[in-house]
């Protein structure tokens, strides 16, 4: 524990360097507590304020940076080998509004029994999908192979 510590009274007007006792009894005459703001800085940085409001103060900040910051959902769509064209535009238009609202999409391309001989057909449909997302979205993981499924995951540019 520091014995002498760098001031800042209840206005903000910077006291000086003061003994420890003594800014605890400037804070105690105030009816206010002595908060270390900088425990790091040579002295130590010390406020007479109220540490309730103090507290208040901290969370509302924190709050609002919470709530400022967006969080990214990876949203997953399935494919199959030989899916159908309108079936394709339908998961294309879904990958498109999700990636627009900024999320990342995996697809997830499932074979079944003898499809596992043609997975050609399937990284076929993964390639297609890349290219027609390619102005809007970028590969994060490019397309492996996981036993009997393929997954590929992209995300906004």
């Amino acid at each position: 524990m520091a014995q002498e510590v760098r001031l800042v009274d209840k206005d903000g007007e910077m006291v000086g360097v003061v003994a420890l006792a003594k800014a605890q009894e400037l804070a105690d005459a105030e009816g206010l507590d002595l908060v270390e703001v900088s425990p790091n800085a040579a002295p130590p940085l010390c406020k007479i304020l109220d540490y309730g409001k103090y507290r208040y103060e901290q969370q509302k900040k924190a709050q609002e940076a919470k709530k400022k910051q967006k969080v990214v959902e990876l949203k997953e769509l399935k494919l199959r080998p030989n899916i159908e064209e309108h079936d394709f535009q339908v998961k294309y238009r879904n990958a498109v509004k999700f990636i627009e609202e900024g999320n990342k999409v995996k697809f997830t391309l499932r074979f079944r029994g003898r499809e596992m001989s043609h997975m050609h057909l399937g990284m076929a449909v993964l390639k297609r999908m890349e290219d027609e997302l390619k102005e809007i979205a970028k590969v994060d993981v490019p397309a492996k192979n996981e036993g009997r499924q393929v997954m590929m995951i992209m995300g906004p540019l």
